[in-house]
């Protein structure tokens, strides 16, 4: 049971109570970065709802690093900024607004995940590259460093490995 105190009668929430409070408003604040759940949300007229457009206000503190280090879905930090604004949230009702919003965001991760596949290669090429030079061209290819840095470079250079091995055997075509 929560406590009250003073004349407003305000209540103090149980340490359990804000627990809880704050797994729900963690969980709805990453909901926001699904442009089909705004879209959901928008068509059933949660975005008319005067104290709705107010929680959305209030949700702002996970812009905080002490809050926001939890989040797992940044993108939801910027839809939770968009929903600040009356014209997006009319916009986000439209079907087509909302699957071009969804193929940017699919777009967007494809091309970060290229970068950083082409960034740990350049990594692997420099970290061999400086091998190669301390060591001196004929003791590069043996040298302890040359191999991955660390278990994920290794897991990368033997999956690219294996892909290229089937490639060649004609067993699968890269385009």
């Amino acid at each position: 049971m929560a406590k009250m105190y003073g004349k407003g009668k305000t209540t103090i929430e149980s340490e359990e109570q804000q627990k809880r409070r704050w797994q729900i408003e963690l969980e709805f604040v990453q909901c926001l970065s699904n442009p089909n759940y705004l879209n959901f949300l928008a068509q059933r007229g949660y975005f008319k709802d005067a104290s709705f457009i107010n929680y959305l206000k209030y949700l702002q503190y996970w812009k905080e690093p002490d809050y926001a280090k939890y989040l797992m879905y940044p993108m939801c930090l910027y839809f939770l900024d968009l929903l600040q604004y009356e014209h997006f949230r009319r916009e986000i009702v439209n079907n087509q607004c909302c699957k071009f919003i969804d193929d940017q965001a699919i777009l967007q991760w494809q091309h970060y995940t290229r970068k950083r596949i082409k960034l740990i290669n350049s990594v692997q090429e420099n970290a061999a590259a400086a091998a190669a030079a301390q060591n001196g061209p004929s003791e590069a290819a043996t040298a302890p460093g040359s191999e991955a840095a660390n278990p994920q470079q290794a897991a990368l250079q033997n999956g690219n490995a294996e892909m290229n091995g089937i490639a060649s055997s004609g067993s699968i075509k890269l385009e």
